[in-house]
């Protein structure tokens, strides 16, 4: 299923009818494996060490995270989702797209501005990402096989915590051992609302430490990213994206490929999670 190749390169556009097909085979596929099995979730789960000194009352409410997993399969692929919501809003969520199909889901939450600067939602972020490497196991998690993703300000979480190796680093782990970055619509310029921070407008794109762009490298683990249409999407995100693409590729790195969603605007989630199962099918362990 994984050398499933219907789909074209990120120069041509998307055949919807193609993609309705697609999308049925892989749900065909994963459901006849998955549907036996039994699922489990806990939620809430503090990923800062709740004894922690020095943790607010807003941290300690945001930061925690929600776990589905299937109870009777060990070493299943872990998807960690971050919501969108302009780093200003939204909350933790596991997608339903994503339920039943086998893999362990991390939907996380994560501190938002104004009530703290955007950047440490960055922080968040990569604390999560560490705190599942570290635990994941106990809810049948393979850590060989863990898969970081988001929609919006959550694609651009999942880039920023894992191009800029330095973040993972300090929690001794090495960001290239995640398995693979799948942004939808992610920002990889520096976020809008961090720019909003300094007095600079939507408009005024930035490419400074705060930028996925910052940080390529050819040695970054398999990225898809996901965009919706050109001339649907906000602020030029389908062309920062293409950047982006370009740019690893010029870097080295072959494992990556850029999607363009036609006829879907900057909510492009619906079409664009059969990409991402067939993605983890193609590079699980």
């Amino acid at each position: 299923m994984g050398n499933i190749q219907l789909f074209i390169e990120r120069e041509s556009h998307l055949n919807m009818r193609v993609y309705f097909t697609l999308f049925l085979i892989i749900i065909s596929s994963i459901n006849f494996f998955a549907q036996d099995l039994n699922y489990n979730i806990e939620e809430n789960i503090s990923y800062y060490p709740t004894n922690e000194s020095g943790l607010t009352t807003y941290q300690k409410a945001q930061c925690r995270l929600d776990i589905y997993w299937p109870t009777q399969k060990k070493e299943v692929p872990v998807i960690i989702w971050f919501h969108g919501g302009g780093l200003t809003g939204g909350s933790k969520e596991i997608p339903q797209a994503l339920k039943d199909k086998g893999y362990c889901i991390v939907g996380v939450g994560y501190r938002l501005s104004p009530q703290v600067k955007a950047a440490t939602s960055i922080d968040d972020a990569t604390a999560a990402i560490a705190w599942v490497f570290k635990n994941i196991a106990r809810y049948n998690g393979n850590s060989k096989s863990i898969f970081v993703s988001g929609h919006s300000a959550g694609g651009y979480l999942a880039l920023m915590s894992v191009m800029d190796k330095s973040r993972l680093k300090s929690y001794d782990i090495d960001a290239n051992k995640v398995a693979g970055l799948i942004p939808f619509s992610g920002h990889t310029i520096t976020h809008f609302t961090i720019r909003a921070e300094h007095g600079i407008p939507g408009e005024q794109p930035i490419i400074d430490k705060f930028a996925p762009l910052y940080y390529v490298r050819k040695d970054a683990p398999p990225t898809l990213l996901i965009t919706g249409d050109r001339e649907l999407e906000m602020l030029g995100r389908y062309e920062e994206n293409v950047y982006f693409f370009r740019m690893m590729k010029v870097a080295g790195q072959e494992k990556i490929k850029h999607y363009e969603m036609q006829g879907y605007g900057h909510n492009m989630t619906s079409p664009a999670f059969p990409l991402l199962i067939d993605f983890i099918e193609k590079f699980k362990e």
